[in-house]
């Protein structure tokens, strides 16, 4: 049976029990989605937006408890509303109440839970194939992000090791490891932290491919936006601008950290050369036996549902011209990380993204009123 309600602008959305159609299908609920939305609202473009998670907060509710952002509240805002502040550095409650908060003030039209298992291109429009039915847009937008495609790099006799192996997309809190020999794979932020946190209960070894660049104390999220907005200007402007020391991968001092580094643990070392039944063989032939290994190794682009298109690269990326598939007209991808722009993974960072974004799907479905409105 279907039903017509209305988004948030009066805009008509046609839905059933298993699926709708809309203008625009927004594939995701985390940050980059509700920033595109929030630019797409005053248009008369009918727009939905679909997140595979119970609540709102996307990948954030996934993150470990004690997570801080590098960045105050001011400079962690999505647009049109700031994060409230608070005493120092957000925590990663602090972020998923925001969250909450801004889906709230702005009533986007999210279904929820519902997973996206494919897009498909069917004459002018998109079909979306859900776990909920089937949905038809004349525009999608991907902005899945990468936090469900942890990546954990090749080591030889990996599958000889018997112990406890986490990835940092689902490491919570370090109490499970108290006492243990823990070994940490990877550098920044994300390693910092959780060796940080961890060293505190557990004896650990970092481990990183280079080593880690430690900025200066009083340099945090404020300092590596402004280089990322400079070097963006100087990319439109046709420049070349060269980097100053520290980017956006570099380890920031939260407090956690320059405590760490007060208990003289904030040391890292070389990769091993391989796995052993118990633990890791060195370079140099020595061994070492750990209870845990704990991935900091980062993420990949979350785009399974984008296979069928046949857009996706070996390296997992999809081409694109600004954010718009060069392939697939009507499709664009938001908020993966410097393939999709400078910083766009970033709650500040992904808002230049998004407005243009906002602005290029309403003059490709030729919406009269949206031109004027996004700006």
């Amino acid at each position: 049976m279907l039903e017509q309600s209305h988004n948030q602008q009066g805009e008509n959305v046609v839905t059933t029990k298993n699926g709708g159609t809309c203008d625009v299908l927004i594939v995701g609920g985390g940050q980059s989605a509700l920033a595109v939305a929030y630019f797409l609202r005053r248009t008369s473009l009918s727009v939905v937006l679909l997140d595979n998670g119970h609540a709102p907060g996307g990948a954030w509710v996934h993150a470990w408890d004690s997570l801080h952002l590098f960045s105050p509240a001011q400079w962690s805002s999505l647009p049109g509303w700031g994060m409230p502040p608070v005493q120092g550095y957000p925590k990663r409650d602090d972020v998923i109440r925001y969250l909450t908060q801004y889906e709230q003030r702005y009533d986007f039209s999210i279904e929820r839970p519902v997973v996206v298992t494919d897009v498909l291109r069917e004459d002018d429009d998109f079909v979306v194939q859900t776990d909920h039915g089937q949905w038809r847009a004349r525009a999608v937008i991907s902005a899945t992000g990468t936090w469900s495609h942890p990546y954990i790099p090749a080591y030889p006799n990996h599958a000889a090791y018997v112990g406890l192996q986490i990835h940092s997309a689902h490491y919570r809190n370090a109490a499970p490891l108290a006492g243990k020999d823990v070994l940490i794979v990877g550098g920044g932020n994300s390693g910092a932290q959780i060796l940080a946190e961890v060293s505190r209960v557990a004896k650990t070894t970092w481990v990183t491919q280079t080593e880690p660049i430690f900025l200066p104390d009083e340099v945090d999220g404020r300092v590596l936006f402004e280089r990322a907005t400079a070097k963006w200007k100087a990319q439109q402007e046709g420049r070349v601008l060269q980097d100053p020391p520290g980017g956006l991968g570099d380890v920031v001092m939260v407090d956690p950290v320059k405590a760490a580094r007060e208990r003289g643990v904030l040391n890292a070392v070389r990769p091993f050369r391989e796995f052993t039944e118990n633990g890791v063989i060195w370079q140099d032939g020595s061994q070492t036996a750990f209870d845990a290994v704990i991935w900091c190794t980062g993420f990949r682009p979350a785009l399974a549902h984008l296979e069928s298109l046949g857009i996706v690269t070996q390296e997992g990326k999809v081409a694109l011209s600004g954010t718009q598939s060069v392939k697939v007209p009507g499709l664009w991808l938001v908020g993966y990380g410097e393939w999709t722009g400078f910083a766009s993974a970033t709650l500040i960072g992904v808002m230049r993204y998004a407005k243009a974004t906002a602005l290029e799907v309403a003059q490709a479905l030729q919406d009269e009123s949206a031109d004027a409105a996004v700006k």
